[in-house]
């Protein structure tokens, strides 16, 4: 059995075909022992755990302390005991200092990579099971529901109304609608909405998938294999070592050949003069340098761990303090991760919504406008998540968060308006439709609360709510509230239309005859401390570009937001990036944001900088991110990054 290369590409049954198993009965046990054999566990990891004696012996691998030991050798040779153990003595001390806290470090990191031990639904032999997420083999059947992680990559056979959270691969703010249906075998990653990839979530629906890539073959075992294909290379700070190395080899051998050449020519004793020369070059070897550099990189390293960022070599601080160019990631990084609504739309005009939850006895600020109540009381019924508190994360799909959210700056919570207006049937969003309507209760009759994409609830609706009652909605009205929708897109907003009817009975159609509310414009904010951080990284002589797996148009307007400056206007897309790779360090400089890129494309933007000279550093808390920089690159949160350039600064 061969696994396909492009299981989006593939209807179902021939994939299932292809993988030998029933959708209806799952793998056996004996095939599935048969796969593990031959496909491995279904884990990823990056690197074996750093054995106590490997990181010893890295403290003695800088040309230094090559030096310094041959140097210590010779000295012990001629007699030179005081000189040659003081050398000994300073080794000792370097390494131990070295050994004791980049032993921390990896200790550390390696506590964080053990957490989070999952489990996978799967049907075998006709049985659902519960079993460990490292034993999934391609083939198996795997069952998914809302609030699910994906465990291995997997080609949907079944899917009913599901979404996923896929920001940690591709950068992509907003949940993915999946479905079944084959797509291009060229399909960029975040367009293979038959897939569900390894290391995301779904947030809602349900479905069923057979896996097609498990461990180091799925799309996040790739970026992996990125880290451990790339050439690691060396610091900054090794190379310059490295260099003075040598200069100091060949420096002391010169010296030592002049003085003994002087000596002999003068008559001296040639077995004196030799002895003479080679004291005087042990002399000469700086035995401070080692010591003084790893204290200086220790206290640099002990600083980055209080601000949170662990650091495995300590020549990495100094990359960091040497960097020219941070990659930085959007989702998560330059903004919250957390989708808020920042607009709303009614036929009275637009509101601005502040990010600030309403503190407890505060008046709520949206309350006083009556048009604005009903639209973000229609988005709060019309909905499958849960928000109890504002200072909590909920449950649920992020945007339907955020509009529960907003219901509590107009004094809506959810549970009070459900316990008023009685839920009695919920019609799922549909992809096909690009809507959702919940029914409810609403005094002798019911209340359709609908809610979805601005083109299909416009074409739904025949009327709009203004001021005072609902007026009927015209050509030339539908597409001026198409432009309105528009105009909120081109800011970088992702838009919702929101709609109601009422009815006499609660199983009629639920897209016709809508009345429009309004529109409402979410996005994922920036992170308030970015702009100050990026100021104080040009302030440093420190380039800022954003590379993220999201839109042009939403990359564009959170570049702008945090402070790119000019830049944040050029956007190149990934499919564009090979062509601007080539073009070299010119077309580079001009270019300040890159969307839809994937994991390779970033690790070709970083070999592209470095190549132009630049010392490269990626920020981020995905796996697109930090993954892919196997060279000596740095990876590390907005939060240590300020302080750290802020350091540099001139009082």
């Amino acid at each position: 059995m061969m696994l396909p290369e492009t299981p989006h590409a593939l209807p179902a049954a021939e994939l299932l075909r292809r993988l030998l198993v029933s959708s209806a009965d799952g793998l056996s046990d004996d095939e599935i022992c048969k796969r593990r054999r031959r496909f491995g566990s279904n884990t990823i990891s990056s690197r074996r755990a750093a054995s106590v004696m490997r990181l010893l012996l890295h403290q003695f691998t800088s040309p230094v302390v090559y030096l310094l030991g041959g140097a210590a050798g010779l000295a012990f040779y001629f007699g030179e005991l005081e000189e040659g153990g003081a050398i000994v003595v300073v080794l000792a001390i370097n390494a131990l200092i070295g050994f004791v806290t980049e032993l921390k470090a990896a200790r550390s990191i390696e506590a964080l990579r053990a957490l989070g031990a999952r489990t996978a639904r799967v049907r075998r032999e006709g049985r659902v099971r519960l079993v460990p997420a490292e034993d999934l083999v391609p083939g198996d059947i795997a069952i998914l529901d809302a609030g699910d992680a994906v465990s291995a990559d997997m080609r949907l056979i079944e899917s009913s109304r599901l979404s996923a959270d896929e920001s940690t691969l591709t950068g992509e703010s907003v949940t993915v609608d999946k479905q079944t249906h084959p797509v291009s075998a060229d399909a960029r990653l975040s367009d293979r909405a038959s897939m569900l990839f390894k290391g995301t979530s779904v947030t809602r629906g349900s479905g069923i998938g057979v896996v097609v890539a498990t461990g180091l073959a799925t799309e996040l075992g790739q970026v992996t294999r990125l880290v451990l294909e790339a050439d690691p290379g060396s610091s900054p700070l090794e190379r310059k070592l490295a260099r003075l190395s040598a200069q100091l080899v060949w420096v002391t051998l010169v010296v030592a050949a002049v003085i003994g050449t002087i000596g002999l020519v003068g008559g001296q004793d040639p077995f004196l003069m030799v002895e003479a020369a080679i004291a005087l070059a042990v002399a000469a070897i700086p035995e401070g340098l080692p010591i003084v550099a790893t204290l200086a990189l220790a206290r640099g390293m002990w600083r980055m761990a209080r601000q949170n960022a662990l650091i495995e070599r300590l020549s990495a601080v100094e990359t960091l303090g040497a960097t020219t160019v941070i990659l930085t990631d959007k989702t998560g990084t330059l903004t919250e991760n957390r989708m808020t609504v920042r607009r709303l739309c009614t036929a009275s005009g637009e509101i601005e919504v502040e990010t600030r939850s309403p503190k407890a006895g505060e008046h709520p600020r949206l309350a006083d406008d009556r048009q604005a109540v009903v639209l973000l009381r229609i988005a709060v019924l019309c909905s499958d998540a849960h928000l109890d508190r504002a200072d909590e994360d909920g449950s649920g799909d992020p945007m339907e968060i955020a509009l529960l959210r907003a219901g509590l700056h107009a004094g809506l919570r959810r549970t009070a308006l459900l316990h008023e207006h009685r839920i009695t049937l919920k019609h799922a969003f549909d992809p096909a439709t690009k809507m959702m309507a919940t029914v409810h209760e609403s005094g002798n009759g019911f209340l359709i609360a609908v809610k979805g994409a601005p083109e299909a609830v416009l074409a739904a609706a025949t009327r709009v709510m203004v001021e005072h009652g609902a007026v009927a909605l015209d050509d030339a009205m539908r597409a001026e509230w198409l432009a309105r929708a528009e105009h909120f897109g081109h800011h970088g907003l992702r838009v919702l239309a929101c709609a109601m009817r009422l009815d006499t009975q609660a199983n009629s159609a639920p897209y016709e005859g809508l009345v429009l509310i309004g529109l409402i414009g979410l996005e994922d904010p920036a992170r308030a401390d970015v702009p100050r951080a990026i100021r104080d990284c040009r302030r440093a002589g420190i380039r800022v570009v954003m590379v993220t797996g999201d839109h042009p148009v939403t990359a564009r307007s959170i570049g702008r937001a945090v402070g790119l400056g000019d830049n944040a206007a050029n956007v190149v897309e990934g499919e564009k990036i090979a062509h601007l790779v080539e073009a070299g360090q010119p077309a580079l400089r001009d270019v300040g944001i890159f969307a839809r890129v994937s994991p390779a494309e970033k690790l070709a933007l970083v070999r592209a900088y470095q190549a132009a000279g630049e010392i490269v550093a990626m920020t981020g808390d995905g796996s697109t991110t930090h993954r892919p920089c196997g060279r000596p690159t740095s990876a590390w949160q907005w939060a240590c990054v300020a302080p750290m350039w802020r350091a540099k600064q001139p009082p």
